[in-house]
């Protein structure tokens, strides 16, 4: 069964039909009764971490993640800025605009801070999170990854602003073909620090100096907490299927992600 929020997204919407149309039963998470009922099967999950973790014991699920500083440890040939992980204390310590965000979660908005005290005031100083240099990006593309392949990929914004677009849409393969060419290289160079199936967004970095763009991440997240956008809904089940299912599924090279 695909279990997920009682309130759906657009996302859970085309999901849910997906999967009511592979024979899955959907159920809504508030809905479930305090024994899950077997015939329904094994449960999948799709939604916020925070409902996933305290459905997860009792459900017997496993919710892959990419690792917090995934992101900071990629050569910059990949990320076309400077990355780091810190903590908010590191952040409040910061002089100089700088892009800071959660690595997992939404706790306090993603965003460009002219200095670090213009962080929420209520924020733990050992909250984890990523600071970047700041850049433009062009456009950005949400990639779902299964087994280090492009599964299904959508355009989702445009120099910052919500513009999805299937990757193909726009009846040139180019842009396809670049981006399938710079994960083959993502994946060669640091397959082993990703879980078998996650998102990952890429985008077009805008340089003033320098003609052309160049491919870079923007970041990796959960696929079982990933917006589809324009990416084609069959093929974004099937990553957060494995994603988010069954424990005693979770194959050995997966173990290192299962979310705690």
């Amino acid at each position: 069964m695909l279990v997920m929020p009682g309130r759906r997204t657009s996302t859970m919407e085309l999901l849910a039909v997906e999967a009511a149309g592979r024979g899955m039963a959907v159920r809504a998470a508030e809905e479930l009764s305090a024994a899950v009922e077997p015939a329904l099967g094994p449960a999948h999950w799709y939604g916020g971490p925070v409902a996933g973790a305290r459905l997860a014991g009792r459900l017997g699920l496993a919710l892959l993640e990419p690792a917090d500083d995934w992101l900071a440890g990629l050569p910059q040939e990949f990320t076309g800025r400077e990355v780091r992980a810190g903590t908010v204390a590191d952040a409040r310590a910061v002089e100089r605009p700088t892009f800071v965000k959660p690595p997992r979660d939404k706790s306090f908005p993603a965003a460009v801070y002219s200095d670090g005290s213009r962080l929420p005031a209520d924020l733990d100083p050992a909250t984890p999170v990523l600071l970047s240099e700041v850049v433009t990006f062009a456009a950005e593309y949400r990639l779902f990854l299964l087994d280090g392949q492009i599964a299904a990929g959508s355009r989702y914004a445009v120099f910052g602003r919500l513009d999805p677009l299937p990757l193909d849409g726009d009846g040139d393969g180019g842009t396809a073909a670049e981006i399938a060419e710079f994960v083959d290289r993502l994946v060669a160079g640091s397959g082993a620090a990703l879980p078998s199936a996650v998102v990952v967004d890429v985008g077009q970095l805008l340089d003033p100096y320098r003609p052309g763009h160049q491919w870079a991440v923007v970041e990796p997240n959960m696929a079982w907490f990933s917006n589809a956008y324009a990416a084609d809904p069959a093929r974004v089940l099937d990553v957060v299927l494995r994603a988010a299912g069954p424990r005693d599924r979770v194959r050995p090279q997966d173990q290192p992600f299962v979310r705690n």
